[in-house]
């Protein structure tokens, strides 16, 4: 067992093991990963930080990185997403520093993400981009030793790249997020099929006939659209992208502003990576009983000191339930904190889903070390060949094959000669 880590219970490591394992079973393309990677050792002597989600797939993203030979130092990238068992796992069993404990303070958290900077990473690992940020603001004299860096989420991306027009992204960094094997998969299964499980399991509700208004209809927004509908929901969308909104339409979803969406919605989800989605106007004309949950990353979609401010009592009627009254006699439910509702809530993704998401993680941290020094400081997407091999590596493991071009079909591809 390491010497330097920071978790709720050690004695939960057994548990944790077992949890672990069972997701193993869903992640066939990361452990044909780790297997080459045991053999190659394509990390070796490498030191990365990783800020992810401490769950049971995450820790068999480590276990694939360690066999790849990565010094790892793991920090929690939500303060209720932590597994606690999985984390006592990772140091007692898997032999990597883990700084996680879940419902950790804001201090704790913070800590702990200093903690894995204390290591002198050479490579980071984000989702959510706290690390890359705080290593820009409290920590850039370790920034020279940093040769590059992947990001998970749709929101990292966004800060990110804000980083880097304006200059002060001070190393390259793979937005493995935009990878087809990551955004069409994850964001939109798993995302759907996860946020709904959180809303269930906090709630306990019937879907069927409510109205559910997914506010934000980029590939986490479709996805949560898509199952909530096949649960029985009317399902509203509000956007402020017009093609997005067209597309809602196009879908078959109703269309419309949030102010007019608040009077009639049931359940509210937040899916948009920016601030105030939900803002206290809204909260002004929602109906009593109405359940607003996030299922973006940071808890800033919804407003809730406004909500504080409005409410003349808060009580907590269920694990994952706040309720709100107000001094109009409206009762408001707030799930999860206004965090990730489907960590918060529930476990998070399916592992099959986070197979190919972090398959994508491990093949862009050898990229990265492949091309260490040859890549400007700026967001890259990630290689097509890695999106590619990833898909095909899925599909064997499934037991599905597809058709293959025949050279006369590539070569028709290329050319131009050929017309009506």
């Amino acid at each position: 067992m390491i010497s330097s880590y920071d978790v709720a219970d050690l004695s939960l490591a057994e548990q944790g093991v077992r949890r672990i394992e069972w997701a193993a079973q869903e992640m066939p393309v990361l452990e044909l990963i780790r297997q080459r990677f045991e053999r190659e050792r394509p990390l070796a002597g490498k030191r990365l930080s990783a800020c992810l989600h401490v769950t049971a797939e995450t820790a068999n993203l480590m276990r694939t990185l360690k066999a790849g030979g990565a010094e790892l130092h793991l920090c929690a990238s939500n303060p209720l997403s932590t597994q606690d068992d999985v984390a006592a796992a990772l140091v007692a069993t898997y032999g990597v520093p883990t700084f996680a404990i879940r419902g950790e303070d804001n201090e704790t958290y913070y800590r702990h993400i200093h903690a894995v900077l204390d290591a002198k990473p050479q490579l980071t690992m984000d989702d959510g981009a706290d690390v890359v940020s705080t290593l820009h603001r409290e920590r850039a004299d370790l920034l020279a030793g940093v040769i590059g860096g992947t990001e998970e989420t749709t929101t990292g991306v966004i800060r990110l790249r804000a980083m880097a027009d304006q200059g002060v992204l001070r190393y390259p960094i793979v937005a493995v997020n935009d990878a087809n094997t990551k955004h069409l998969f994850d964001n939109r299964y798993g995302t759907g099929q996860s946020t709904i499980d959180g809303i269930v399991r906090a709630t306990n509700i019937l879907l069927a006939g409510k109205t559910f208004v997914v506010c934000g209809y980029g590939w986490c927004g479709r996805g949560i659209a898509m199952r909530a509908r096949g649960m029985g929901s009317q399902v509203v969308v509000t956007e402020a992208d017009p093609l997005r909104a067209l597309e809602a339409v196009m879908d078959g979803y109703r269309v419309m502003p949030m102010l007019e969406a608040a009077a009639i919605g049931d359940i509210f989800v937040t899916a948009t990576g920016d601030v105030n989605v939900i803002d206290r106007q809204h909260l002004e004309r929602m109906k009593n009983g109405a359940i607003i949950a996030n299922s973006g990353h940071f808890n800033v979609e919804i407003n809730i000191p406004a909500l504080r401010e409005m409410a003349v009592s808060v009580r907590q009627i269920r694990p994952s339930v706040q309720q709100y009254q107000l001094a109009d006699g409206r009762r408001l439910a707030l799930l999860g904190e206004g965090r990730l509702v489907n960590l918060a809530a529930a476990e998070g993704h399916p592992a099959s889903v986070m197979d190919m998401s972090f398959a994508n993680q491990a093949l862009c941290a050898e990229y990265m070390v492949q091309n260490a020094g040859r890549l400007e400081k700026r967001v890259y997407s990630v290689p097509a060949d890695i999106d590619k091999e990833i898909a095909r590596l899925k599909l064997r493991a499934m037991g599905v094959t597809c058709d293959e071009l025949t050279e006369e079909q590539k070569h028709y591809l290329t050319s131009w000669e050929s017309g009506t």
